[in-house]
């Protein structure tokens, strides 16, 4: 398989993983009683409504992106912190379920083009949904550690969201995330594999 072939397959991954993860975002807080999402128009899984340019060409090239956050106010949920934890993490179990479908349907299906997209967009799904769990600012994962971390430590969770981009960015070049995504991944993958 070419370049372009394989760049077309991660297309439909890549366009997969970003879709069903901020919809996952956007009809959780709907759930919760937050329209915000909605009355955006970002309670779809139309990925034209979740691309970020940029993001999705550094994901199409070097498999790190990120699509456009999903607007929500977590004041109008019942509960701000338990809210908050679900709405944070219903992105990556988003990707999770559409890493399932994807499984179930490359091992299902005999066309070998059919069986490689299906293949790719459930590891890409599953990579997107482990590395939106790592514990830094702006992701998921520090959506759920800022969430249930207590009032006292409002301080460190002010300035450490403030250098959030920074460590990201450290993190991406020196490969240091994969510490935490590798294990997340491995669990993913097992869950997956329970289903096909």
């Amino acid at each position: 398989m070419n370049y372009l072939s394989e760049l077309l397959v991660s297309l439909v991954g890549i366009v997969v993983a970003i879709s069903v993860h901020e919809f996952g975002h956007a009809y959780s807080a709907h759930l919760l009683g937050d329209d915000t999402a909605k009355y955006n128009g970002r309670m779809t899984l139309n990925p034209s409504r979740h691309i970020d340019p940029v993001g999705f060409i550094t994901l199409l090239i070097f498999h790190i992106g990120w699509a456009k956050p999903v607007p929500v106010n977590p004041n109008n949920y019942k509960n701000y912190r338990v809210g908050s934890v679900i709405v944070a993490l219903s992105g990556a179990i988003g990707n999770l379920l559409a890493a399932i479908v994807c499984g179930f349907i490359a091992t299902r299906v005999d066309m070998y083009a059919i069986r490689l997209i299906a293949s790719t967009a459930m590891w890409i799904n599953i990579g997107f949904g482990a590395f939106n769990l790592l514990p830094i600012p702006p992701l998921d994962g520090w959506g759920i550690i800022s969430a249930i971390l207590p009032y006292k430590y409002n301080e460190f969770i002010y300035k450490y969201e403030n250098m959030g981009y920074m460590v990201l960015l450290i993190a991406i070049f020196t490969k240091a995330y994969t510490i935490f995504t590798k294990p997340i991944t491995i669990l993913f993958y097992n869950i997956v594999s329970i289903f096909f």
